[in-house]
């Protein structure tokens, strides 16, 4: 079986920022120590957009020397909290289309990975983080789920085209998501992979499978009401792991406990 690690919604902040009390920054290395030692053999590293909080040239840096001499290659995708500038500005090397959007294909014997940049803009809407997947981007996805060839297509965005029932969330989820799920079903992706919730939730639309992940920083709250997009709670970090044969592809949620003894506590309810 082919192994990748998937993390999504970083949220790297500048040297001393905090949200909601949290080193987002010291979260993701601990979570990537992690990650390393239990699965060093993994053939590449997901990341899934909100790279960083704001956008901005430390934030991406710091990113940068954290990445720096792991066993797997990395493959980095944008969110809306991104921003392509000053992405490009440290990660210049990384693979983008001919629009200039971070989109990438990943190919295996038996399996076609596409990575999309649903982040809107720029321009950038002041305080919108919904997704869109643009005409460009778009017609760039259909070629590449031409491209499969009868592999299994394992596709992953940012932003979810799906309501999940949290009302915050679905209020910025992406725009032109039916259009998407459509596109999806006609090319009967094998599977879908979605952040931007900061949640472990799994279901299917349009016939089409998808899965989202934890955060390695702050989670979501499973709130069905409160409109507020912005809930978030300290529960511990968390990385996903993907299994692929030439018929299936498995998908586990991995937490990551930092502190000895609530490694322990959490094992002894299981007994």
């Amino acid at each position: 079986m082919i192994k990748l690690l998937t993390m999504t919604d970083l949220h790297i902040t500048p040297e001393g920022e905090t949200i909601i009390g949290l080193d987002t920054f010291a979260l993701f290395e601990s979570t990537l120590a992690a990650a390393v030692r239990d699965h060093g053999d993994a053939k590449a590293l997901i990341l899934m957009g909100d790279l960083t909080h704001h956008g901005d040239v430390p934030s991406y840096r710091r990113l940068a020397a954290a990445l720096r001499d792991l066993p797997f290659p990395v493959v980095p995708m944008l969110g809306n909290h991104d921003r392509r500038s000053a992405f490009f500005e440290v990660f210049a090397d990384a693979p983008r289309d001919a629009h200039g959007f971070v989109q990438q294909i990943v190919d295996f014997p038996d399996h076609c990975l596409i990575t999309l940049d649903t982040l809107d803009g720029p321009p950038y809407p002041d305080k919108h983080h919904s997704g869109r997947l643009c005409a460009d981007r778009t017609a760039w996805l259909e070629q590449a789920l031409n491209g499969a060839e009868g592999r299994m297509t394992l596709v992953f965005s940012h932003h979810p085209p799906f309501d999940t029932g949290i009302v915050g969330m679905d209020m910025i989820k992406m725009i032109d998501g039916p259009d998407f799920l459509d596109l999806l079903a006609r090319y009967s992706v094998g599977h879908l992979f979605c952040g931007h919730i900061h949640r472990t939730i799994t279901g299917s639309s349009r016939g089409v499978p998808w899965t989202m992940f934890k955060s390695p920083a702050h989670q979501g709250v499973l709130d069905l009401s409160n409109p507020d997009s912005s809930l978030s709670v300290d529960e511990p970090p968390a990385y996903g792991v993907l299994m692929l044969s030439k018929d299936q592809v498995v998908a586990h949620s991995q937490d990551v406990f930092t502190d000895v003894c609530v490694m322990a506590d959490a094992a002894s309810t299981l007994i």
